[in-house]
């Protein structure tokens, strides 16, 4: 059976609707889902009594997606089956975001858990390779991507985000914690120039797998950009019909490209 440890955000429910069989629904306390119901409510300080339960309902296979805060850890909530993971939960909680999704996954996988990516639960979330609008990429677009591929790994490396924006050979704009669409959302028009989005060259693709949806489309459009690049096999799509429609409107292009070594 499959543990789906929803956050929030969009993609749980997505992944909800696009999985071949039911799952049963987990979340933190301190961030519960926006738009789908856990079955489960579970705390940090009692991880241990929450993977024991996992394993009396015949979980096999857990899938984490969607965004979490990291928790207020109260010791004086902490339980006994916890106690012994205590320092691997202090250690990732002052971890950078990958950091601390590694240690979450090593402590699942050590406790008989099967991890695996909210693409490998839901693959329909995977686009293929390809342009998937009508408008095609234009002259110098390749090049942007390359620079792109460049920007990617100097983040990957910083532990930043995983989105730019780049026109010419320039980059206008790097995702920095507080997401995409704030990054978008601050934009000046940039006519031309082209929203990239791949994984961070190394990180665990199990937990943090980038996602596009409408929102990444309408923030393209209203900046003026020529169009949208994603890593083929390594970024998801939500509401893909949507997406494709909004951008063929406004005339902008959709790669998912196979990223330069």
């Amino acid at each position: 059976m499959l543990a789906l440890i929803a956050g929030q955000g969009d993609l749980p429910r997505a992944v909800v609707d696009a999985l071949p069989e039911p799952a049963l629904i987990c979340a933190m306390e301190s961030s519960p889902p926006d738009r789908i119901a856990p079955d489960h409510l579970f705390r940090v300080e009692q991880l241990g009594s929450f993977f024991r339960w996992l394993k009396a309902r015949g979980v096999t296979r857990v899938c984490m997606c969607g965004a979490v805060g990291r928790p207020d850890v109260k010791l004086s909530k902490l339980d006994l089956p916890t106690l012994m993971l205590l320092p691997r939960v202090l250690r990732a909680l002052k971890r950078g975001d990958d950091g601390a999704l590694r240690i979450v996954i090593g402590m699942l996988e050590d406790s008989g858990f099967q991890v695996i990516g909210a693409h490998e639960a839901a693959p329909a979330l995977l686009p293929e390779a390809g342009v998937l609008t009508a408008a095609q990429p234009g002259d110098g677009a390749a090049a942007m991507a390359a620079l792109a591929d460049q920007v990617s790994h100097r983040q990957g490396l910083q532990d930043l985000g995983q989105c730019c924006v780049i026109s010419g050979d320039q980059v206008v704009a790097q995702e920095d914690a507080r997401g995409t669409d704030a990054m978008l959302g601050e934009l000046p028009p940039v006519p031309g120039g082209l929203f990239y989005k791949a994984p961070k060259p190394g990180q665990e693709r199990r937990a943090d797998l980038p996602v596009i949806g409408p929102n990444t489309a309408v923030g393209a459009i209203r900046a003026g950009l020529s169009g949208i690049v994603i890593e083929a096999g390594g970024v998801m799509m939500l509401d893909r019909a949507a997406v494709i429609e909004m951008l063929d409107a406004a005339g902008l292009f959709l790669w998912v490209r196979e990223r330069d070594a």
